[in-house]
């Protein structure tokens, strides 16, 4: 792995030092509890990448979806990260310990992102975290991906950070997917207006141009998050239209205030009109 460019070093540092607004996330009852691993590494030329998943067609929410690696809490003393560790190893393979990983290879834990509403019934925690090489010539995504659960992962890929600031495609790194990079439109979110990001990313935009069937659509909470990373992390505003705030947590104290956060989760159940419209009026 090359050095940290300038750049980047930089932006690590805004993502160590962030210290996100209180949490609604530690009120939760544990069934509505989730956490993602938001793993971020360096490239060959210093640049950072960020690590998702194509999840399983035979998943029985968001099948087919890109996402990070992460899942729901085990229990009220998991916090985030652990969840999000966890996880990550059930899904990737991903050691939940540095000690566990291989040599010379560490994870640091730098911030998390005020929490996200699933539609699905679920404040999901974002969980930013380096990968440190160290010395290590190999490349990351290789040491990375050794082991997918396929019953859950259907495939893994990286795309570069701060290309989820431009609404342009970086042709300079061969990325000419073939599809528009960026498609975005404004939408209702809780009676207000909320912004819908998609991006598509080539499975490996290192290696040069890529197929049609290699494009991947990172689009709704996901791409929200990558969004809100790379804001933190380059202390910059996005080319297109975007939220000003970064999170949901308003949203989640609503809801959690109204009731529809109950220990019991009903399978299939999902957020529905009628609820956003009573959290409107709250």
């Amino acid at each position: 792995m090359a050095p940290l460019s300038l750049v980047s070093a930089r932006a690590i540092a805004r993502l160590r030092a962030y210290c996100p607004p209180p949490t609604t996330w530690s009120s939760l009852p544990v069934t509505r509890r989730a956490a993602v691993l938001v793993l971020l590494f360096a490239d060959t030329l210093g640049e950072l990448r960020v690590i998702l998943t194509l999840r399983a067609s035979t998943l029985s929410s968001y099948a087919g979806h890109v996402s990070f690696p992460g899942g729901k809490a085990d229990n009220l003393e998991e916090t985030p990260i652990k969840t999000a560790r966890r996880e990550a190893l059930e899904e990737i393979g991903l050691p939940c310990n540095d000690r566990d990983l291989p040599s010379p290879l560490q994870i640091e834990h730098l911030c998390e992102l005020p929490s996200y509403c699933a539609l699905t019934e679920l404040g999901v925690r974002p969980c930013v975290a380096f990968l440190h090489t160290g010395n290590d010539t190999s490349s990351a995504e290789e040491s990375l991906m050794p082991r997918l659960e396929p019953k859950e992962v259907a495939a893994i890929f990286s795309a570069p950070l701060p290309r989820f600031l431009s609404d342009q495609d970086d042709m300079s790194r061969g990325a000419n997917t073939g599809s528009e990079w960026y498609k975005g439109f404004w939408g209702t979110w809780f009676s207000t207006r909320g912004r819908v990001h998609q991006f598509c990313v080539p499975r490996s935009s290192e290696n040069g141009g890529a197929a049609a069937h290699d494009i991947y659509k990172v689009f709704g909470m996901t791409a929200r998050m990558i969004l809100d990373t790379a804001r933190l992390a380059y202390a910059e505003d996005p080319s297109f239209e975007h939220e000003p705030h970064i999170g949901d947590e308003t949203v989640l104290r609503k809801l959690l205030t109204s009731g529809r956060f109950s220990v019991e989760k009903t399978p299939g159940s999902l957020i529905t009109g009628d609820d956003a419209a009573i959290v409107a009026k709250l």
